[in-house]
């Protein structure tokens, strides 16, 4: 396999937007906005949305989630945000495990696979 093979969206020295290969997208978001722990969410969740739209996918084509939150009591309100977000039918294959972030201020961190259309 050479390094063709592989699509970096907006690479830099630490990491990628995205990687693609085989139409199978591999991406990470955390939340850009937010104080309360909705707000992060909502806010990480229209990031993923952006995100898919720019790899030629939809939240439908989610295959496997990992979900890190510092804090398991956040699970009820994620479940209810999740399920108000994904669409009828489409929940990937999903892990939820108890981490510390990279900063103190975030409560949530997601670790997307994705298919996409080409």
């Amino acid at each position: 396999m050479s390094n063709n093979d592989i699509h970096r969206h907006n690479p830099t020295s630490l990491w990628s937007d995205a990687v693609v290969f085989n139409r199978i997208a591999c991406f990470v978001e955390v939340p850009e906005s937010g104080n309360t722990f909705a707000e992060q969410t909502r806010a990480l969740l229209a990031q993923a949305d952006r995100t898919l739209a720019a790899i030629n996918s939809d939240k439908s084509r989610l295959m496997m989630v990992t979900i890190y939150l510092p804090d398991l009591a956040n699970r009820k309100a994620l479940n209810e945000i999740w399920a108000e977000w994904l669409p009828e039918g489409s929940a990937p294959s999903r892990a939820c495990v108890r981490a510390e972030l990279a900063s103190p201020d975030l409560q949530i961190e997601i670790a997307f696979t994705a298919a996409t259309r080409s």
